[in-house]
């Protein structure tokens, strides 16, 4: 078992709730993933912030491209480890 983890950067919280919630549908991912506001660096507005999905793949088993693929359908992208 290994601590994988996929971090997906989402440009609102909608999109990151979407994604959390069709991870399982498309990916099977059992363990809910964790949603996290991510402020860009000097802005106060809640606007401009960007939203993270945080998931756990002790397996290692989602592949890098098949989840840039899928961010990208929701205008984001995976950060690389």
């Amino acid at each position: 078992m290994s601590d994988v983890r996929h971090v997906l950067v989402l440009p609102d919280r909608d999109a990151a709730e979407e994604v959390a919630e069709a991870l399982h549908a498309r990916f099977g991912v059992t363990e809910e993933p964790q949603l996290v506001r991510d402020a860009l660096a000097g802005e106060d507005d809640a606007e401009d912030a960007q939203w993270l999905v945080v998931l756990a793949d002790e397996d290692d088993a989602l592949a890098a491209a098949e989840l840039d693929a899928f961010a990208a359908e929701f205008e984001g992208w995976r950060e690389d480890p």
